[in-house]
């Protein structure tokens, strides 16, 4: 039977996200507020867990139904397979949003739905039943309970089943952190919606924990995102380990030896180096990255045309910008100097300071980093300039 599923994404994403399920076999995709909804069968459930790279989470569609009082909430949660997706003793969680609803209560509307979950699997399965708050790509700390995820708008109730448990940019790898790192799924978004050719080089001269390289080895070599953790679906009761074990197995009959193109990661900071050294390793790319430590004018280009991407720091904070006009500045010398012909792709908070650049950029993708708006800024270094 096919199932109702939707891949949550940070704004701006929905597009990429919808050619990610496209590709490896979804139906019926389609952009909606917040993500992209899709179906097929369990193993694309599957599937959709392990090869997104750029959704935060994949949630199964459990049910839908109009309430307006509560009598009619509790009566309506009761008939909610919920033996489908927990087990009695495992505990269960609630993110609850109400709006433009007569039931505008979310702690009530998750006790009304904790009770109907302890009619069908018995009082343990609620331990620590609470509405929590805060965005459905958000981390929390709910550890091995199973999410349920409860929207009421216009009196319409949808309840849906997280299927992925951790948020999917935890691909495994990054624990070694720098600062303001950068989540695995916006920095694969940034290759993503850039259109990086795997088969040109790649620069990122401000690495920090060196997400965007290892990022783009992991595309390069055609090695799953999530092949390497576990998803809160292994716990259903209905989970086919026989069917996830032959996704992996084709999965890994898939992967390329090595990176075609070198991928430099540098950074001028010791600690961000050997982050990404550290971080590359538990990823398993560590030979297809050179990491080096460095200042953004010792990089070198690694042929004649390829793509210089990077994160570099926003000056959010009052000050901060004056500071870093001149970092930009360099930037931009520094790819006229050493990149002439090459694609530069970066993510900006401010077009005033991606200015500085003097380089003429496109966006390609809004989104936000941190709670912060950015854009992907592209463009391509001018060849004129290269005898500079």
């Amino acid at each position: 039977m096919p199932l109702s599923m939707f891949a949550i994404t940070a704004p701006g994403l929905e597009s990429l996200a919808a050619a990610e399920l496209r590709a490896i076999g979804a139906t019926q995709v389609r952009a909606e507020e917040g993500g992209v909804g899709f179906t097929g069968g369990r193993e694309m459930l599957y599937a959709a867990n392990l090869w997104l790279r750029t959704a935060s989470r994949v949630l199964v569609r459990v049910a839908a139904f109009h309430a307006s009082e509560f009598h009619e909430l509790e009566r309506r949660a009761r008939r909610v397979p919920w033996d489908q997706y927990a087990v009695p003793d495992r505990a269960i969680r609630f993110r609850v949003t109400c709006r433009k609803s007569r039931l505008y209560h979310s702690d009530a509307v998750a006790q009304r739905f904790a009770a109907a979950v302890a009619a069908t699997l018995g009082d343990g399965a609620i331990a620590g039943t609470a509405a929590s708050s805060g965005t459905d790509d958000q981390e929390d700390d709910g550890g091995d309970a199973q999410l349920f995820i409860v929207r009421i708008a216009h009196d319409e109730c949808t309840v849906s089943a997280d299927s992925s448990g951790v948020l999917l940019h935890q691909r495994g790898y990054r624990q070694a952190v720098a600062r303001a790192p950068l989540r695995e799924t916006l920095a694969a978004a940034m290759l993503l919606a850039a259109k990086w050719n795997p088969a040109a080089p790649l620069v990122d001269p401000m690495c920090g924990s060196g997400t965007i390289g290892i990022e783009a080895a992991l595309l390069a070599r055609r090695l799953a995102p999530g092949r390497k953790r576990t998803f809160a679906f292994q716990r259903w009761p209905d989970a086919d380990e026989r069917a996830w074990t032959a996704l992996l197995s084709r999965a890994e009959g898939g992967v390329v030896a090595g990176a075609i193109a070198p991928i430099v990661c540098a950074d001028r900071d010791a600690g961000a180096v050997a982050a990404t050294r550290a971080n590359a390793e538990r990823a398993g790319v560590a030979d297809d990255i050179d990491v080096r430590e460095g200042a953004i004018s010792s990089i070198e280009a690694r042929g004649e045309s390829g793509w210089l991407v990077t994160n570099p720091p926003y000056g959010v904070r009052v000050g901060e910008r004056d500071k870093l006009r001149s970092l930009y500045a360099q930037l931009g010398h520094v790819a006229r100097r050493v990149f002439p012909g090459w694609t530069i792709a970066l993510l900006a908070a401010d077009r005033a300071l991606a200015s500085q650049l003097q380089l003429s950029l496109e966006p390609k993708m809004a989104t936000s980093n941190g709670g912060i708006p950015v854009e992907l800024l592209v463009g391509r270094v001018p060849v004129r300039e290269a005898a500079q």
